[in-house]
């Protein structure tokens, strides 16, 4: 295979909302560049992008995949990636290594909630965009409404490269305002015929081309000063505004096509291949230390690991994105984070599932090789001696919980072992053992990302598992004051225990004046593990309980604590003064004085008005108008406290703090309320009062006996 270097490859995404049809455009690019010799089909379960058994089986893309054209002497390197948030972390590491983002619009929904949510990731990167309104052969297409929704979303930098003669069922032909031609498409799809532009759209055509040539010479002095010269720009000098406009994020341009017809895909690969910036013009990669790294073929080899996936009965298959340098065939480098030397047995160019064996990639350049040691998504690997880290990805944080139980005990432990390695893949899935809830919880992005993990766990390697709701990791604290007393005293033929303790509890917050009532011999403040404080006050005197006997009363205070008596939820938010008690010359030791203080504070907890704490969340979702009513009503039955509604383009942000107990399964209410146009991010606000009525009830739930 030919080796192109980095002023003749080009990287892009392919990124949209689900069903804007971003697979089959990755169908119609390397068809046309004759990588296969047909195109396949959703149905067909045939398309080089959806590969997986699980895509095939859901019928929509699931993982990031990358394929590759040859365009016209360059080098087309191409990522399709899925529609659906849930699958966030596939769209956000291929977003990284892209040079070009092409953002596919369904020509019937314009601006879908999906789209708004991947810009954020865009521009966060500063990454080159173009605009493919596609499905324009749709009945219900709407070019000009889609093409404003752009323009009312992105500001001016939206700038038009093309339009449709007709759309719907007679769509065939489109005007290309940079070559100002007519491109009419036979029946089938595939090439067009350049036709001059008909007289009744000669006007239209002019002024778009016009407009297309004030944009393109805002990008550079030069061009500016000869346009105002000569009124015009050649067609190179167009291409040259646009590149810079590109590259500076000033300019997004916009094409027409039919991706399921084959209408207009290979007009925007000439203008990837003549506009679109290779790696080497693009914008310099960031090291963890702030500063930057070029595309440079001339420096020491550098590569980031964008993605890693691990194939049945083949192995870790790790992508990469070469940063500088070169890569060869045994080479070895190290990696930053771990140390790890890495020997890379075999290179590949991935077209979909295909493995297209290389000798060689070099600067700019995205490739595959299996079976790496210790590397994993998101880290540096770099040659010796040349210490280079790149700026890590962040993630986003997870929005829906799950608890993971073992349908056959003898799984446990490798559950645990093998979601690692799913999150060692995906770095969006979060696995840990909650000491709070006594669970192992599984975090994710949806409910289809969780249905995903747990397809792999069944059917690649073979564990019967059960998702259920998580628990909810309330807390305990108190409304006020109390006292209490206990003495603990057992005999049991030699030495006996005995101890008792008088103490007093208090609610706490910051800033409180130290306590008058009793005189204070020592002080101790903890910060709990699980948020909040204990302030523990030894006020003893006259020695009625020896100094060596305090720290074991904290002991057991603070292990009551770790299992509070309302519901055994941890306690938080108490300060505690120990002001009397007695003991035995003999018979009391560490044992007896934990046992008392435990006792003595759980009785006094008890007296001072428990109060319940459960964890709430603030929510942003961001909804279609159209359906904001639904999506509020639903909020109301889920104890929401609705906190504001801003406006964000053609959608509504509503903002509302919610109890972590009523979001279990949103995101799929959420998915159905708004057919899969509305998105929700969430993120841990602060503890609150839970209702008296619920209280009870937990509490009851709490000290019911387990059914055997």
């Amino acid at each position: 295979m030919k080796i192109y270097d980095e002023k003749h490859i080009k990287n892009i995404v392919l990124l949209g909302a689900p069903k804007a049809g971003k697979t089959l455009l990755a169908e119609d690019m390397v068809f046309e560049a004759g990588i296969t010799h047909r195109r396949g089909t959703i149905d067909g379960k045939n398309t080089v992008s959806d590969f997986h058994e699980i895509e095939q089986e859901r019928g929509n893309s699931v993982f990031a995949s990358s394929m590759h054209t040859e365009w016209r002497d360059y080098k087309i390197n191409i990522i399709d990636t899925p529609g659906f948030d849930d699958f966030i972390g596939e769209i956000i590491t291929a977003v990284r290594v892209a040079d070009t983002c092409v953002m596919v619009i369904n020509a019937q929904y314009g601006v879908e909630v999906g789209t708004a949510l991947i810009w954020n990731y865009i521009d966060q990167f500063q990454k080159p965009v173009i605009f493919a309104i596609n499905q324009v052969d749709h009945p219900k297409s709407d070019f000009d409404s889609s093409l404003a929704a752009l323009k009312e979303r992105f500001g001016s930098a939206v700038v038009q490269m093309q339009y449709p003669v007709d759309q719907g069922e007679n769509f065939n032909a489109i005007i290309d305002l940079l070559k100002m031609v007519m491109y009419k498409f036979p029946a089938e799809g595939g090439k067009p015929e350049k036709l001059p532009i008909p007289e009744s759209e000669k006007e239209r055509a002019e002024r778009l081309h016009n407009e297309l040539v004030e944009k393109a010479a805002e990008n550079d002095e030069k061009l500016m000063e000869k346009y105002f010269e000569q009124g015009t720009l050649d067609e190179d000098e167009m291409r040259e505004g646009l590149k810079l406009g590109m590259i500076h994020h000033d300019v997004f341009p916009v094409f027409v096509m039919s991706a399921k017809k084959n209408m207009g895909s290979g007009r925007m690969m000439g203008f990837i291949d003549n506009v679109a910036p290779a790696p080497i013009e693009a914008k310099p990669e960031i090291k963890n230390d702030g500063t930057e790294i070029t595309i440079d073929p001339t420096k020491p080899t550098v590569l980031f690991v964008f993605k890693t996936h691990l194939e049945p009965n083949l192995g870790k298959l790790s992508f990469f994105k070469v940063i500088s340098g070169e890569v060869t065939t045994n080479a070895e480098l190290i990696n930053h984070q771990t140390g790890t030397i890495e020997r890379f047995h075999q290179l590949f160019i991935m077209d979909g599932k295909t493995r297209n064996p290389v000798d060689k990639l070099v600067a700019g350049d995205i490739g595959a090789t299996l079976k790496l040691k210790d590397t994993y998504t998101n880290q540096t690997l770099h040659a010796k001696g040349y210490d280079v880290a790149l700026k890590e990805i962040e993630f986003p944080k997870p929005r829906i919980r799950t608890a993971v139980v073992a349908l056959s005990k003898n799984d446990d432990e490798k559950i645990g072992e093998v979601l690692q390695k799913i999150h060692q893949e995906d770095p969006t899935l979060q696995v840990e053992y909650s000491k709070d809830v006594k669970q192992l919880i599984v975090s994710g992005q949806g409910e289809l990302h969780l249905a995903v993990c747990k397809w792999f766990l069944e059917n690649h390697y073979k564990l019967h598992v059960s998702f259920n709701s998580p628990r909810i990791s309330y807390r305990e604290t108190i409304r006020k004051s109390g006292t209490a007393s206990y003495r603990h005293k057992k005999q049991s033929g030699g030495a006996g225990q005995f101890a008792e303790v008088h103490l007093k509890i208090e609610p706490y917050y910051e800033g409180m004046p130290e306590p008058t009532e009793f005189p204070v011999r020592g002080k101790e403040v903890v910060d709990l593990d699980w948020g909040g404080k204990l302030v523990f006050y030894n006020c003893i005197v006259g020695g009625v309980i020896d100094a060596r006997f305090i720290p074991s009363i904290l002991k057991g205070i603070m292990e009551k604590m770790e299992e509070g008596p309302i519901t055994g939820s941890y306690v938080r938010d108490v300060r505690v003064m120990v002001y009397d008690g007695k003991m035995h010359p003999v018979d009391s030791n560490d044992i007896s004085f934990k046992i008392a203080g435990m006792m003595a504070f759980k009785d006094a907890f008890m007296k001072s008005e428990p109060q319940l704490l459960e964890p709430i969340y603030d929510l942003e979702i961001m909804v279609p108008e159209d359906v904001m009513g639904e999506v509020m009503g639903d909020l109301q039955t889920r104890r929401s406290l609705i906190m504001g509604i801003d406006s964000k383009g053609s959608f509504q942000v509503i903002k509302a703090k919610t109890p972590l107990a009523e979001l279990d399964k949103y995101s799929t209410t959420l998915r159905s309320l708004s057919q899969g146009r509305a998105n929700f991010n969430q993120r841990f606000a602060e503890f609150s009062t839970v209702p008296y009525d619920l209280q009870n009830k937990l509490e009851r739930q709490a000290h019911e006996p387990a059914l055997v």
